[in-house]
């Protein structure tokens, strides 16, 4: 369930879909939709579609099977991202300063999202629960 840093949900849109390579830029788009619609600035839109295209894009690498989930919320100060796959485990969070290959093609994804979160006072947060695992992004609207 989505809710936010000290306040209810005003506005929630989400998205069931098959973690197919397709579903990376039809889920951004319908992100970055949704975020127009809501007239979100455009820092706190870029850093959430970056996020958005991260997160999908690892359910799709490292996943592929089951349903994938996306949720995109609002309170009016607040912006929640979730995506939640079928996979029985969580993902490993690297360390912050966590020594990386400059030569590496993959596995910087989800350190580059919590490093983008963390600088605009925000959240990165991973659960396992029922449906499997959930990815939570909260970073301020404005």
């Amino acid at each position: 369930m989505l809710t936010t840093l000290g306040g209810s949900v005003r506005s929630v849109t989400h998205w069931v879909t098959d973690p197919a390579p397709a579903a990376v830029p039809q889920v951004r788009a319908r992100v970055r939709a949704v975020l127009e619609g809501w007239r979100v600035p455009l820092d706190a839109s870029d850093a959430l579609l970056l996020a958005v295209s991260e997160l999908v894009g690892n359910v799709v690498r490292h996943v592929g099977t089951g349903r994938m989930r996306v949720a995109v919320a609002s309170d009016g100060r607040w912006l929640r991202l979730e995506v939640a796959d079928q996979g029985a485990s969580l993902p490993l969070l690297p360390a912050p300063r966590a020594t990386v290959d400059p030569d590496a093609e993959e596995g910087r994804g989800l350190l580059m999202v919590q490093l983008l979160v963390r600088e605009m006072g925000g959240e990165l947060s991973m659960v396992a629960d029922g449906f499997g695992t959930s990815v939570h992004v909260c970073i301020p609207a404005a």
